[in-house]
């Protein structure tokens, strides 16, 4: 099992009012599809392509929707289990964290840019020095 592929199809990033009130900020993973992708890079091996959207929603702020897709290279047996599950929207396990981890870290990334250039709060807690931390060791 191994990423192949990634791409973006949609970058949407929109900011609305200025909230007066605390802002909650939400994101979401979603998988839309998954469909067998015909690629000859290897015989003895399928190629699925994960159809996904992720967003990033700021109450009444903003929001943010990042659309794309991966390309996974699996075992035939393990392709076809994949899609056997996914007719009741299941995927497993192992294949879902790797998918989900891979997913998150690239728009995770694409997110924190476009923040910045809207001007918004970041998504996820970035790393602070605090007075306590300040001794260096080098």
């Amino acid at each position: 099992m191994q990423i192949i592929g990634f791409n973006f199809e949609k970058i949407q990033a929109e900011r609305k009012n200025p909230s007066k009130e605390k802002i909650q900020v939400k994101s979401n993973i979603n998988i839309i599809s998954i469909e067998q992708e015909k690629l000859d890079i290897v015989k003895s091996q399928e190629t699925l392509k994960f159809n996904f959207d992720f967003s990033v929603e700021y109450t009444e702020m903003a929001n943010i929707s990042l659309k794309g897709f991966v390309l996974m290279l699996l075992e035939k047996e393990k392709a076809k289990d994949v899609l056997t599950k996914w007719k009741k929207k299941k995927i497993s396990d192992e294949v879902r964290i790797l998918l989900f981890n891979f997913i998150l870290t690239k728009c995770n990334i694409r997110a924190l840019q476009l923040e910045e250039e809207l001007g918004l709060p970041s998504h996820v807690p970035l790393p602070r020095i605090s007075q306590q931390q300040t001794s260096y060791t080098g």
